[in-house]
């Protein structure tokens, strides 16, 4: 399945891209399961995407969780959650 993925403030920092396309096994049907995907990576992919950090995502510009499902042509988004004041 090919989807685009997009990262946002200190995770774009972190992993060093805004964007990228990838190619997902057919194992990795979620956005938690991409998450882990990504993870293993390692290196700073396994820090900025690790299990208990703060961590927003979005999938086709909508918020989601980790059991969203995903499809091809897909976008999902990564993000720092944002606060005000």
């Amino acid at each position: 399945m090919n989807i685009q993925l997009r990262f946002f403030a200190s995770v774009r920092e972190a992993v060093g891209t805004a964007q990228e396309a990838v190619v997902l096994p057919p194992a990795v049907r979620t956005v938690g399961e991409l998450r882990a995907f990504l993870r293993e990576r390692g290196g700073t992919w396994a820090d900025a995407l690790a299990e208990g950090r703060a961590l927003r995502m979005a999938y086709n510009q909508q918020m989601a969780g980790p059991d969203t499902r995903i499809a091809e042509g897909g976008e999902v988004a990564f993000f720092p959650p944002v606060t005000g004041g």
